[in-house]
Parts: structure tokens; C-alpha cells; sequence
């Protein structure tokens, strides 16, 4: 009951901290922004609101938490063709290990594409391709702490290259999980990117420099190096609450709400649903960056089918279409397999 009561409160903190916190936008002033491309194609479907929601191996991008719920062993594919027709794929698998709890392994690849090096002096190109390639490797943990409360930790390793500039750090997610009774309300917070600053280096950065261009006779190339500054990861903290209602036999519907503060932009508001008809036909739709000023679009729909047989094994499959007002829409596709 103390354990109850400290996730309580310290959830309903973390809530009036978010409504009270001053406003203020960093946009564009961290690295990583692959980071913050949600993969899971059912919770995306639900607005997003993924810190209170479990059953899923990708639901740990929400809330490494919800891997103390995982019963089984499941793997999980994403494809996500992203805005500008930038190349986004999510694989996740989880191993779930009686008495001892559920391991997590992911792994996130974005790709642009190869695209035309312009300068000021060669507009229209150099002749010269390159590409932004980044990647990110994830290793998590979780359990029951209770038959009530579950935790989770994910560590990540991340890359990301731009031509032959490049920088790799790591960063760390972390969250809790409460569900007040079975079926009944539960409550959820995370944290997500939380890690070093980091900056660019590579052989793009090589110049030759000349220490006064107005004298003539000396060295005029000498090699140096531009040194980049080093930024922040795009650290996001989550509270959600989400809710189940039997509507009638063999139908649910699910409500999920969660508030969101990111270090790089203003606070916003993640809300959807989803309805489950027979455990095998789902329905969903969803609001996301809700309240986020300057916010492009917003409105995400989806569904999803699942089947099982041979009594052991499960596949599912989920889509979602997600708006982004005037850079267009994204589509993502989500295949999984649950071994029990």
C-alpha cells in the first residue's frame, strides 16, 4: 500500500509540474531527432498515448515498464515510410523468462537516401552525392515489482552519420507502470533519452586554413580541423493514464490520455482509443501534439488484425496513418509474432 501511494502521488506531481512549467520551445537544438519517430504502428493509431498501455514488445518505446507485463516471447517489424520519402524501419523482440522478468532487444534504422551535395558556389549540385544514415541499438530490462506495479530500464546505443561526418553517444529510457486493479485504470511515466551531450567529427570537418589571407609567402594551407559544438538528446518525459470498458461480450474499448514535456519544444497532449472487436479486429483513432503550438496536422487512424493457432503462436497486424498537415501524411505497417 505505501508503494501505491508513493506512484500515486508522485504521478500526480509530475502532472501539475507539467501544467505549471514555463513555456519555452528549444526547436532545433538537439541531436537525434530519429529518436522521437514513434515505431509502434498500434500505439501511433491511439494518438501516441503510449506511457500507460502494455501487450506489446514495441509499447516499451513508450515505457520500458510495460515489459514487466509481457508474458510471452514476440517480435515485432515496423516499417514506416516517413515524411520526404525518408526510409524508417523498427525491429523489436522480447524474451520473457519466469520469476526472473522480460529482456528487451531493438533496433531503430533511418535512412534518407542519397541526395545532391550543393554548396553557395555550385547550387545546382557538385556532381557529388550523400546521405544521412542513422541507428540506434537497444538492450532493456523489466518486471513486476508487484502483481500491481511494474518497472523497466532500456539502454541505447546512437549513431548518426551525415556524408562523413559522424557522432555516436548513449542514452537511457526508464519508467514505471500502475494499474490500479484488474481491467481497471492504470497509470504510467517514463522517460526517454536521457544520456550526454554529444557532437559531430569526421574528415568533413578538415579545412586548409591561412592565418592572414593579406600576406603573401606564407603557408596559406595549413590543415585544420572545425570543432562542432555538442548538443542534448531529444529527452521526452510521458504521463498517461489509460482505461479499459467492456462494452458488451468479446468487445472492449480502450482510452489513453498522456501528457508530454520535451526538452526541445513546448508541452503537449497525446489522447486516442481503440476498440477491440472479438480479440481479433481493431479499431483506432487519435489526436497527437494536441495543444503544441505551431504544430503541423495531428489526426492519426488505424486497425489491426490478429489470429491465432496452434494454440501457442499469435501474428498480428497493424496499421496506422498518422497527418503532419503540410509535409504530408506517414503510413506505418507493424507485423508481429507471440510465441507463449
Amino acid at each position: 500500500m505505501k508503494l501505491k501511494n508513493i506512484i500515486v502521488k508522485l504521478f500526480l506531481i509530475n502532472l501539475f509540474l507539467f501544467v505549471n512549467i514555463s513555456a519555452q520551445s528549444k526547436t532545433g537544438t538537439t541531436i537525434g531527432q530519429f529518436l522521437k519517430i514513434e515505431p509502434s504502428a498500434r500505439i501511433v493509431g491511439i494518438g501516441s498515448a503510449g506511457a500507460s498501455l502494455s501487450g506489446d514488445v514495441s509499447s516499451a518505446f513508450y515505457n520500458p515498464a510495460s515489459l514487466g507485463k509481457l508474458n510471452q516471447v514476440q517480435i515485432e517489424f515496423t516499417y514506416n515510410k516517413w515524411l520526404a520519402d525518408i526510409s524508417y524501419n523498427y525491429f523489436a523482440a522480447g524474451l520473457s523468462v519466469e520469476n526472473v522478468g522480460t529482456f528487451l532487444l531493438t533496433g531503430t534504422m533511418l535512412n534518407s537516401g542519397e541526395m545532391d551535395v550543393r554548396t553557395v558556389e555550385h547550387p545546382l549540385g557538385t556532381g557529388e552525392r550523400f546521405s544521412v544514415k542513422n541507428f540506434a541499438f537497444g538492450l532493456g530490462y523489466g518486471l513486476m515489482l508487484t502483481d500491481r506495479v511494474s518497472v523497466g530500464v532500456q539502454l541505447n546505443y546512437i549513431s548518426e552519420s551525415i556524408w562523413h561526418s559522424s557522432l555516436s553517444t548513449f542514452g537511457m529510457n526508464f519508467g514505471v507502470q500502475y494499474q490500479t486493479s484488474e481491467n481497471g485504470l492504470s497509470l504510467g511515466a517514463s522517460m526517454s533519452n536521457f544520456g550526454p551531450r554529444a557532437g559531430y567529427d569526421g574528415r568533413d570537418l578538415f579545412l586548409d586554413y591561412d592565418f592572414d589571407p593579406d600576406k603573401y609567402g606564407d603557408n596559406d594551407q595549413l590543415p585544420a580541423e572545425l570543432r562542432t559544438d555538442k548538443f542534448a538528446l531529444p529527452t521526452i518525459f510521458r504521463a498517461g493514464i489509460s482505461y479499459p470498458f467492456e462494452i458488451m461480450n468479446n468487445t472492449k474499448l480502450v482510452i489513453a490520455v498522456d501528457a508530454i514535456h520535451q526538452n526541445d519544444n513546448y508541452q503537449s497532449v497525446a489522447l486516442g482509443t481503440e476498440l477491440n472487436l472479438f480479440d481479433v479486429i481493431t479499431l483506432r483513432g487519435g489526436y497527437r501534439n494536441l495543444f503544441l503550438k505551431d504544430a503541423e496536422g495531428g489526426l492519426v487512424l488505424g486497425g489491426g488484425v490478429k489470429t491465432s493457432f496452434a494454440n501457442s503462436y499469435t501474428v498480428k497486424f497493424d496499421y496506422a496513418y498518422a497527418n503532419y498537415g503540410l509535409l504530408s501524411s506517414t503510413h506505418r505497417i507493424t507485423v508481429g509474432l507471440g510465441i507463449k
